[in-house]
């Protein structure tokens, strides 16, 4: 009897335990019927037709776009942050009113440092930027030039008709020269105009900028300053590419290298066709004197039947920082140009991680058997730079124009060679056989110098340049796609002088 009142006992429990677990299910599925989307509350309706599979791809890529931009957004310290690489339309370009490089901890200019991740890079160039140029006519309302060569900036506008009466005196003819460069969604950046299609010691070239704050900004210049120490010459295009003997005839022979290397970056065709041509390279040089480098100020390749313009780099000259060569749509030539030191067969080690010992083990053997030895373990060390392969005494040169600050033998790096460059950048050529006997420590050397010749000095397993490029001692891989330096990119105030040097010396 007491063992079947026992058995109905345990037979009640578990049944009311059935029931509370039940009633529980019941509540649970009720609230989530009624917090479900409208989505899935229809999607139980027999009457709505199934989403396509089209339609579901959809759906699903923009729910993962939502995931990242929420992501991005909470989590401002991620590693991508750091590396300055945003998760924007802007090509990594977050805020263009800092331009540059931002470094979080100065590091020893010898000592081995790949600090990348601490390379904050903001605004380091506008990737939207382009130019227009045309000749604009004059009308009975002057005053309405920027709207009829498309400026929708009511700003400008406004400021340019307080400017109109003034400009409009000096202008000679119906043609007015102008270089308009404009940024994303039409913003206005620089338009420069030329006082007429005349150019003599009358001549002016007005450049309109933005102000820093608010405004804008107006410049103006006689073009005989301008103009006054430059020549034109004209060159084959196939001697610019393949007979540098010819060249030297009327470029300094450090010029030779920079035109050639720039030809070929604008320059489409290759082989044969390059070298049977009938084009011309038009190069507008600064031969320069004892106080001033010479310099290629515009380079244009033409076609001489109908004079077309193939291709054209311009160079831009900045005082904080190292010019470079652009095109004219502001598009940088400076990225190869800064990586070519040498002409070389092969890079043979880019950076990252190399062996540099194996640690040698041995069998052990006892009275019954022997055991085999464990693998070899391999130690490693970080690579920084880039390793150029080329014969001993291949000649090496300056990539930039600098100021020599080391030269002579330097432990692992054998004979180095350190050019400073503005903006904090410096350059380092590695394991060189020999130096430019006529450079010292303090000489200034221009880009395209002879500073020294390929060798294996140092810790090196053969002949080769071992190139870095640092700033403020941190290293800088300049064959990464995502690194964004203001070496070779537009920024804002760069704009203005630009315009300008493409009204001036385009064809």
């Amino acid at each position: 009897m007491i063992a079947y009142l026992h058995s109905l006992r345990v037979f009640g429990l578990k049944a009311l335990q059935l029931v509370l677990l039940g009633f529980f299910c019941a509540v649970q599925a009720q609230s989530q019927t009624a917090n479900a989307p409208p989505s899935s509350a229809a999607g139980n309706n027999p009457s709505q037709q199934k989403a396509t599979p089209g339609q579901q791809k959809a759906t699903s890529t923009v729910v993962v776009k939502a995931r990242k931009t929420i992501s991005t957004a909470n989590n401002s310290n991620s590693k991508v942050s750091n590396k300055g690489i945003a998760n924007s339309q802007n090509g990594g370009i977050q805020d263009r009113s800092k331009p540059g490089l931002q470094i979080r901890r100065p590091t020893s200019a010898l000592v081995d440092s790949n600090a990348e991740d601490d390379v904050l890079i903001s605004g380091a160039g506008n990737l939207d930027y382009r130019v227009q140029r045309g000749c604009a006519r004059r009308n009975l309302l002057d005053s309405q030039l920027p709207e009829q060569i498309g400026i929708d900036n009511k700003q400008f506008i406004a400021f340019f008709e307080t400017q109109a009466n003034a400009f409009f005196s000096r202008v000679r003819g119906n043609c007015i020269p102008y270089a308009l460069a404009l940024g994303k969604r039409n913003r206005f950046e620089s338009l420069s105009l030329l006082t007429g299609n005349v150019r003599d010691a009358q001549s002016e070239i007005w450049t309109f900028t933005p102000a820093a704050f608010d405004g804008f900004l107006l410049q103006q210049e006689r073009l005989i300053n301008e103009l006054g120490r430059l020549s034109e010459i004209e060159i084959p295009l196939s001697a610019v590419l393949y007979d540098p003997n010819q060249v030297e005839n009327k470029l300094p022979i450090e010029l030779v290298w920079e035109l050639n290397a720039v030809v070929k970056q604008i320059y489409a065709e290759e082989g044969s066709a390059a070298e049977q041509t009938n084009n011309v390279v038009r190069v507008i040089v600064d031969y320069g004197d004892r106080e001033q480098w010479a310099q290629i100020w515009a380079i244009e390749i033409i076609a001489p039947k109908t004079k077309e313009v193939l291709a054209s780099a311009f160079w831009l000259d900045r005082t904080d920082l190292p010019g470079g060569f652009y095109t004219p749509n502001g598009e940088s030539l400076e990225r190869a140009l800064w990586t070519t030191p040498l002409s070389y067969r092969r890079i043979s080690r880019g950076v990252g991680m190399v062996p540099t010992s194996r640690k040698k083990t041995t069998a052990v053997t006892n009275k019954t058997d022997t055991v085999p030895a464990p693998p070899a373990s391999t130690r490693y060390r970080a690579h920084m730079g880039i390793d150029y392969s080329a014969p001993i005494g291949t000649p090496v040169f300056s990539v930039a124009t600098g100021k020599v600050v080391a030269r002579g033998y330097n432990g692992a790096f054998g004979n180095l060679l350190i050019l400073e460059h503005p903006g904090g950048y410096r350059t380092y050529y590695a394991h060189l056989s020999n130096f430019n006997a006529q450079l010292d420590v303090g000489n200034e050397v221009r880009r395209g110098f002879e500073i020294g010749y390929v060798g294996s000095t140092g810790r090196s397993t053969g002949p080769h340049l071992h190139f870095e490029l640092r700033k403020d001692g941190v290293y800088l891989n300049p064959y990464n796609p995502n690194l964004q330096l203001d070496l070779w990119s537009m920024i804002n105030s760069d704009s203005g002088q630009f315009t300008k040097l493409i009204l001036l010396f385009s064809s």
